[in-house]
């Protein structure tokens, strides 16, 4: 029998790199979607401070889920 995955977008933060954000994103989303299977990196993007620097790196992410089947 087939399975069924559902895909969200998440977006990771860090003030060190796109590799933390990510692991933000993947971490965080755990804690609230079980059987997680692929999360694929679809934009890596940064805000600049006032003072012309990375502020802080962002990771958007596409998580997929495998839905549980209900009795």
């Amino acid at each position: 029998m087939g399975s069924v995955y559902r895909v969200i977008d998440v977006i990771g933060t860090s003030s060190t790199s796109w590799e933390d954000a990510a692991n933000n994103a993947v971490s965080t989303a755990s804690g609230s979607l079980r059987d997680l299977r692929v999360a694929e990196v679809a934009k890596l993007d940064v805000t600049v401070g006032d003072d012309g620097r990375i502020d802080q790196f962002r990771a958007r992410l596409s998580l997929s889920f495998k839905y549980e089947k209900g009795d």
